[in-house]
Order: C-alpha cells, then sequence, then structure tokens
C-alpha cells in the first residue's frame, strides 16, 4: 500500500508522509486548530471538550474525540468507524518538518478506500500551510462521494 516504504505499514495500517517546508508548530496549528482544520480538511471542525465536530462539503458529520495532543509533535484522534489518526510532526533540519500520517485499525476494505483520501488531506495541507491555497472546491455537488478529488 505505502510505496514509500519496503516493509510497507503492517495489516489494517495507512501511512503516508509529506514534506513541508512550514515549520513543525506552523503545521501543527493546522491540525489541532478550528482555523486551521477548515482551512484544508473540513468546512468547519470546531473543538469542544475534546471533541471535533467536523463538517465536510457533503453535509457528513463526524464526531472525532482527541486522543493525543502533543505540540508541536503529535496530534492524534479517534476516527471514522473508531479507527485511531496519528499525524506526527518532525523537523527536516532545513526549517520545514515531515508530517506522518498514520491510522490504524482498517479492513483491507478501508484500507483501499481511505488511502487515497489521505494523500488528498495530505496534500491540501501541505498547499495551505505552505503556500496559502485552499485546493478545495466547497461544492456539495462535487464531493469524494461523487467522484471528485476533493475533501
Amino acid at each position: 500500500m505505502n510505496p514509500h516504504s519496503t516493509a510497507g505499514p503492517p495489516e489494517g495500517t495507512i501511512r503516508w508522509r509529506v514534506a513541508l517546508r512550514s515549520a513543525r508548530g506552523t503545521v501543527f496549528g493546522f491540525l489541532a486548530t478550528a482555523e486551521g482544520r477548515a482551512q484544508f480538511w473540513a468546512e468547519e471542525a470546531p473543538e469542544r471538550d475534546g471533541t471535533i465536530h467536523f463538517r465536510f462539503p457533503n453535509g457528513e458529520r463526524l464526531e472525532a474525540q482527541v486522543i493525543e495532543c502533543l505540540p508541536p509533535r503529535r496530534f492524534a484522534l479517534r476516527y471514522f468507524a473508531g479507527s485511531r489518526v496519528t499525524f506526527s510532526l518532525t523537523d527536516d533540519n532545513t526549517g520545514g518538518c515531515v508530517v506522518t500520517l498514520e491510522e490504524h485499525g482498517l479492513t483491507p476494505g478501508q484500507e483501499r478506500e481511505n488511502a487515497p483520501g489521505w494523500v488528498s488531506v495530505l496534500l491540501a495541507l501541505k498547499a495551505a500551510a505552505d503556500h496559502g491555497v485552499d485546493l478545495r472546491n466547497h461544492d456539495p455537488r462535487r464531493t469524494w462521494g461523487q467522484g471528485f478529488v476533493d475533501n
């Protein structure tokens, strides 16, 4: 599943990495704040009492529990179907960072379905953090479910 690792992630896990020019503190803000998440991930995603209330362009909603928040190194939550999603941020020694995303607890079908979606999310994060650009179309008629590459 992961073209960047010879060993690959364990079964039931997705793992992707992306290099960003932005410092990990900046990137962490995109992951751990409602304002940041709204710039690349969901139409809105406020957090109340340790739960993020996502609203996606297609109208779908999700309550995701924050299970780890270690600024600026790691941010993890319970996501769809109870999976665990962890964003780990490491310095790249050039002023930027590397974000490693792992989603654990997936069936093989969920792995196949979720893997390309995380690529879309990570590239939207890179565009927002590094370039101030929102790649999403924000059109409920043109969502992932209709075959559009959009968060």
